[in-house]
């Protein structure tokens, strides 16, 4: 009989399949004398002895049996049965003994049990967050419940969906389970050998906090920045952030240490003292540094100080590296003439001509700089032919930015007096990456932004686990985008193709027209699912307001006047209340899905679980239903969708994408378009982001579909990687950020362990 449980010291790097990814490097850790709190690992061989011993293995088959995990019901309610299955089952006599002998042999005391999963062909931290951890447990019963609750854990609903989407055979995934005394943390924190903003190889990162670790992964505290030079080991920078607050063991009635883990209050004489000194500080980077050595590569190391001694919990390679950065073009000596918002990245320079009404566009030739009090869909043309843009009015969410960043081109937006105070046919650069307008070329920058070309240019093609859609509105653009490397469109906005047609819908009817819509219409969806087929196009139906509807041929006839027709008569209120002109447009889409069964449709705007249902019950009358090859998504962009997300879910999707634009808007009060008000909106207002997560968290836990197609991921590289840590399923963004984009999402997978299958 092969024994159940091995010790740290017995297993090292070379023993994935035994005790999984985060079971092996503990071991190696261990067995390099690098201070690892003591402990043991269930096997995963244990596991699969367990599931053969007790019969479960066609137990799990029959549940899973032609499950379809996008229809969340049924994969929790499954999930929940094979869960109580597993916990449930007795446990060998022989497994629950050597458990409890090994727990003894640690002290009695509480100790982390942890999950590792694994897989043949793959390390355990591909699947990082999606089994049970169990903290503080204490007494050997309570280990050994603990043990198979992580087993069960297997199952839940997010992880069958997770092995489901990336292909794993559930039965052949197994999971060892690493038991380990428990470091109440003191202080804690997060250390990199490698400085990991610009890939400084030279320098060691250190993040420190008071308490447990959980308060910077949560992002909850703001850690103490300390940079050590790594050969000498010279401490080169000191940044200390005062900590009110922390994680850490509550106390039980009669004084123990054996309560839960909670925040509670620095004390007074703490909050302002730097949380390492420099002697801490130093070991610490003398630890890191003999890791790096041990490995072999840059590491990311998770660390805690408990009693006068730093213990290190996880170690795991920094994969991708970023490329180092130059200058950025900072010695730049043109004249900044002006300055705005940046809103689509990128350098471009060529002589002004200002465009005060869309029919005078045609001055605008091949290379020349567009400069407008605001740009409309008319402006489009001119747009294409524009080496920069410049507007007077507008934040990073307005017409201007998102074409300009569709197109590819440098844009600055929110450049007051810019039609009155730049010269007419004389040659400007405008920098959309910082937002200034310079006198003539600015040499400096236009070299810097060739440069940045050349590096995507020449990147090697990342894989990333995280789906990177593209956000996409004129066809024309299409092909063009769907050759770049880019798993679909997470975003088809369909307002710029019905400008394009230029007539209101009811005009159509009235006229007799309503099939031409239609046509237009569809040619105009068609031609995104033809140029990414088979990669999805996720179709957002036409989402216009009031002011913007009425400015089509006829509109003015049909559409009401509203004082705030941001938050007024539009998205699904509009297909529920005016169902002929909604089936116009399902028609469009039922005629590309004759053809293209890669597009699914996303509903906007939806206040309601009861106006979900409508939109739901209107789609239905016309045979679009969900199904193994059509998907319906709703967009999270309403306070409420995140507040009852539940009861929207329960109305039956199979994703949701978070519109980041509207949704800011709406937290905050604050109209997304005011140039008084660019400063308060702010995706990263932890409001907003308290927000975001809670999208994400609903969703996982609901085993949907999550992405986000507002803005936010393109303009604030921090909030993709937060999304990343998450756990969200996609981010979509504009075609000028896609090879950033998949370049943050590797360093954050990387950083979190997980990497992508193949």
């Amino acid at each position: 009989m092969t024994r159940s449980v091995v010790w740290f010291s017995e297993v090292g790097r070379d023993d994935l399949g035994l005790v999984g990814g985060k079971g092996a490097n503990l071991g190696e850790l261990t067995r390099a004398n690098i201070p690892v709190p003591p402990g043991f690992v269930v096997t995963a061989d244990t596991y699969f002895h367990f599931i053969r011993q007790n019969a479960l293995e066609p137990i799990i088959k029959k549940e899973l049996f032609n499950l379809d995990v996008h229809d969340s019901r049924a994969l929790n309610d499954r999930a929940a049965r094979i869960r109580e299955r597993i916990i449930q089952a007795p446990m060998p006599a022989h497994i629950a003994a050597e458990i409890k002998e090994a727990y003894a042999k640690l002290g009695d005391g509480a100790v982390a049990v942890r999950s590792s999963a694994t897989a043949e062909d793959l390390p355990e931290a591909s699947f990082a967050g999606q089994q049970s951890t169990f903290l503080n447990v204490v007494g050997a019963d309570n280990v050994v419940l603990a043990v198979q609750a992580c087993w069960a854990s297997l199952f839940e609903g997010r992880a069958i969906f997770y092995r489901v989407e990336a292909g794993y055979d559930h039965l052949k995934v197994g999971l060892a389970v690493p038991v380990q005394r428990m470091v109440q943390s003191e202080k804690s924190g997060v250390m990199f050998t490698v400085e990991p903003v610009h890939s400084d190889a030279s320098k060691i990162t250190i993040e420190a906090v008071y308490g447990l670790g959980e308060g910077i992964v949560s992002g909850e505290i703001s850690p103490d920045l300390y940079m050590v030079d790594k050969e000498s080991l010279q401490i080169l920078e000191k940044t200390h952030v005062p900590q009110e607050r922390m994680i850490a063991q509550s106390e039980t009635s009669d004084g123990s240490h054996e309560g839960a883990n909670e925040w509670m209050p620095v004390p007074a004489d703490m909050v302002d003292r730097m949380k390492l000194s420099d002697d801490e500080i130093r070991e610490l980077a003398r630890i890191g540094r003999s890791v790096e050595e041990h490995y072999g590569h840059h590491q990311d190391i998770e660390w805690a100080y408990e009693g006068g001694k730093f213990y290190l919990t996880q170690a795991r390679p920094v994969t991708t590296m970023r490329v180092q950065h130059d200058d950025e073009g900072e010695h730049e000596t043109a004249t900044i003439l002006l300055s705005g918002q940046p809103a689509s990245p990128g350098v471009g320079h060529g002589p002004v001509r200002i465009v005060y009404d869309p029919h005078d566009i045609d001055i605008v030739k091949q290379g020349d700089v567009l400069v407008a009090e605001m740009t409309t869909p008319d402006f489009v043309p001119a747009m294409k032919r524009a080496s920069a843009i410049v507007t007077e009015r507008g934040g990073r969410t307005c017409h201007a930015a998102i074409v300009s960043r569709e197109l590819g081109i440098p844009c600055v937006v929110g450049v007051g007096q810019a039609t009155k105070s730049l010269p007419v046919n004389n040659e400007v650069t405008v920098d959309g990456s910082k937002g200034h307008v310079y006198e003539g070329r600015a040499e400096a920058r236009l070299a810097w932004a060739e440069r940045q070309k050349q590096r995507y240019a020449n990147a090697v093609q990342l894989k990333t686990t995280t789906k990177l859609y593209v956000n996409l509105a004129e066809p024309e653009l299409a092909e063009k985008v769907a050759k770049r490397h880019v798993d679909g469109v997470g975003l088809l906005r369909a307002e710029f193709i019905v400008a394009q047609i230029g007539t209101h819908p009811r005009t159509f009817i009235d006229e007799g027209r309503g099939a031409e819509f239609t046509q237009k219409l569809a040619e105009g969806i068609g031609e995104f699912c033809k140029a990414f087929s088979p990669r999805p196009v996720v179709y957002r139906l036409t989402d216009f307001k009031t002011n913007e509807y009425a400015n089509l041929r006829g509109g003015a006839k049909y559409e009401i006047s509203e004082e705030n027709p941001m938050i007024g008569y539009r998205g699904a209120s509009r297909y529920i209340h005016e169902p002929d002109i909604f089936r116009l447009e399902v028609d469009a889409i039922k005629a590309v899905r004759k053809e293209y069964r890669n597009l699914y449709v996303m509903v906007p705007f939806v206040r309601t679980p009861a106006e979900l249902k409508g939109v739901k019950q209107l789609l239905a009358e016309q045979g679009v239903v969900r199904g193994e090859d059509f998907k319906l998504w709703m967009m999270v962009e309403v306070p409420s969708n995140v507040i009852i997300l539940d009861k929207f879910i329960d109305v039956g999707i199979d994703g949701v994408s978070i519109g980041s634009n509207d949704l800011t808007q709406l937290v905050l009060g604050c109209d997304r378009d005011s140039d008084k008000l660019a400063e308060t909106f702010d995706e990263r207002d932890e409001a907003v982001m308290a927000a975001i997560q809670t999208a994400v968290s609903v969703g996982r836990r609901r085993g949907i579909t999550v992405g986000i197609c507002g803005q936010a991921p393109s303009v604030y590289p921090e909030i993709t990687e937060k999304l990343v840590e998450w756990g969200i399923s996609s981010v979509s963004v504009s075609p000028d950020m896609i090879d950033h984009t998949r370049e943050i999402i590797a360093n954050a997978e990387a950083k979190l362990g997980r990497a992508p299958k193949g």
